[in-house]
């Protein structure tokens, strides 16, 4: 029986408080992570109430302003430049730790932004911090039709945080990502972190493409468990849809022919290691070696080279 219902959530059917995406602790079943998501006209403000969550602005279109507020009232401010469009490269993002509240802005005319979060048991210092688009690694993964761009703007390499793990991926129309599928739901050290995830997607002609009005950009995302723990879900996923990965094997998420496909993950876990730790599901790992005899596709990076 499919579990789409449970774990997936269409544009528009998880709005709330002014966010057109609110995944959060409301959530049935959901406890470590939080995504918010809105599009703000110009000098339009939304704000995240101080909580034992940290968290981490992502502008996806245009330039936001980020106001925190610590626990001693003090207010920390920065401006993230932000970019065209989450296809147009990666962008300069701010982290905020718990006990803050965080007050989003659109500068300079509109801007669509996220919100991502994760529960938190240490308040780190300073309250915000602003990383720049130019310290946000781009790592090409992958070769052939599984060749996509992560940006680990928010990975344990790259940020400081309690909790949080977060980064983008964007795969070129036609190929797979989230490949082979994997999964992170189990606390084995030095070999899988149990992590709950959230997967926000946006989706676009490719460029260049001669994409007609009333096109319509969609892409797919698989989820599958085990004996113990089942969970299947397979779904269309267009732009603002959100699908939910309490448990199970993940992958592929798939671009479809003519269409780019975006997704933002947020991390999480109940273990005290901050890392990201996974197991390929042992039927499709062997793809991996495969990589070694192809290229990366020449479509990459997104926005031109890096």
């Amino acid at each position: 029986m499919s579990d789409n219902a449970r774990w997936v959530r269409p544009l528009g059917s998880a709005s709330a408080a002014g966010w057109d995406v609110a995944i959060d602790e409301s959530v049935d079943s959901w406890e470590h992570t939080r995504l918010y998501a809105v599009t703000l006209a110009a000098g339009e403000s939304r704000t995240v109430p101080a909580a034992d969550f940290e968290h981490i602005v992502v502008p996806l279109r245009g330039s936001v302003s980020v106001t925190v507020v610590d626990p001693e009232g003090v207010s920390h401010d920065a401006l993230l430049a932000g970019r065209a469009s989450v296809f147009a490269g990666a962008s300069d993002v701010a982290y905020a730790t718990r006990d803050c509240e965080v007050t989003v802005t659109a500068e300079g005319g509109a801007a669509k932004v996220a919100v991502c979060g994760a529960r938190a048991s240490r308040r780190h210092t300073p309250p915000l911090r602003h990383v720049g688009v130019a310290d946000v690694p781009v790592e090409l993964r992958g070769a052939g039709i599984a060749s996509r761009e992560v940006r680990n703007f928010g990975t344990p390499a790259v940020l400081e945080a309690d909790s949080i793990i977060a980064c983008e991926v964007l795969t070129p129309g036609g190929n797979w990502s989230s490949y082979p599928p994997h999964k992170h739901d189990e606390d084995r050290p030095g070999i899988e972190t149990d992590l709950e995830e959230v997967y926000y997607f946006e989706v676009a002609p490719e460029a260049g493409s001669p994409a007609a009005a009333g096109t319509d950009p969609v892409g797919y995302q698989r989820v599958y468990g085990t004996d113990e723990r089942p969970i299947d879900v397979l779904v269309e996923v267009r732009s603002g849809d959100v699908v939910l990965v309490p448990h199970g094997w993940h992958g592929p998420a798939m671009a479809a022919p003519g269409y780019d496909l975006y997704y933002l993950n947020v991390m999480a876990g109940p273990g005290t290691e901050r890392s990201w730790l996974i197991c390929d599901d042992p039927a499709h790992g062997w793809v991996r070696d495969t990589w070694a005899t192809q290229q990366v596709d020449p479509r990459l990076p997104f926005g031109g080279a890096q």
